[in-house]
C-alpha cells in the first residue's frame, strides 16, 4: 500500500458516490486493509482529499503551442481544464470550493502565467490577471458542475417574452456559453495589453 495507491482508490470512490460519501473505511475496504494502516500514510480525511486533489491536478495535460497567439493558446488551456473537470465532477466541484486548490506550481496555474508573460503583459501584473482568470473560469466551471448554469439559463427576464419559436425548455449549450466566457476574458486582455503598450507600462516586463 503506497500514498499514490491511496490517493487513485479514494478517487475511484469519489468518482462513483461523492466525496461526501467518501470515509477511510469505505477506502481501508477498498484497499482490503486495515483502516488504522491508511493513518500511516495520509492523518485525516481532509489531508486524503488535499493529496487526491494534487494528484489530479499534476496530470492535467494540455498541447504547448509556443508559436501560436496568445489568444489560441489560452482557449486552448483553459479548454483543456474543462475536459480535466468533467472528467472527475465530483472531486473538482469539491476542490474548486477550497482557497488552496491551486499552487505555484500546478500545471494550470504555470501554463497560464506562461501565456500572459508570451502576451506582453507586464509582469508585476501577472499574478493579479491570472488569479482573476482562474476565478472566472472555475466559478463558471463549477455552475456547470453543480447544475446552477443550467437553471440560470432558464431565468427569463420578466420584462421579455419569449418568442414561439423560441422554446423555453430546450437546455442550454454550455459549449457555446463557455466560449463565449472566452471572447469575453480575451477580449478584456486585448484590452489591457494595448492600454499597457500605449501608456508605456510595460517597461517592467
Amino acid at each position: 500500500m503506497t500514498e499514490a495507491g491511496i490517493y487513485a482508490a479514494a478517487l475511484r470512490l469519489i468518482d462513483a458516490d461523492g466525496v461526501e460519501a467518501l470515509t477511510m473505511r469505505k477506502l481501508a475496504s477498498e484497499l482490503d486493509a486495515n483502516p488504522m494502516s491508511l493513518y500511516h500514510h495520509v492523518p485525516n480525511k481532509d489531508a486524503l482529499l488535499r493529496g487526491v486533489a494534487r494528484m489530479v491536478g499534476a496530470r492535467f495535460r494540455t498541447v504547448t503551442l509556443e508559436d501560436a497567439p496568445w489568444q489560441e493558446r489560452i482557449r486552448l488551456l483553459a479548454t483543456d481544464f474543462r475536459t480535466l473537470a468533467h472528467r472527475h465532477p465530483k472531486l473538482m466541484a469539491y476542490s474548486f470550493g477550497q482557497p488552496d486548490f491551486l499552487q505555484p506550481e500546478d500545471p494550470f496555474w504555470a501554463g497560464l502565467t506562461a501565456i500572459l508573460d508570451a502576451a506582453g503583459m507586464p509582469r508585476s501584473e501577472i499574478p493579479q490577471t491570472a488569479a482573476l482568470l482562474c476565478a472566472a473560469v472555475i466559478g463558471v466551471l463549477t455552475a456547470e458542475l453543480n447544475g446552477a448554469l443550467h437553471r440560470w439559463s432558464h431565468l427569463t427576464p420578466t420584462d421579455l417574452t419569449v418568442g414561439e419559436d423560441e422554446p423555453t425548455d430546450a437546455g442550454p449549450d454550455e459549449d457555446r456559453m463557455f466560449r463565449l466566457l472566452l471572447d469575453t476574458i480575451i477580449t478584456g486582455l486585448e484590452i489591457q495589453l494595448t492600454a499597457a503598450r500605449d501608456g508605456g507600462q510595460g517597461a517592467g516586463h
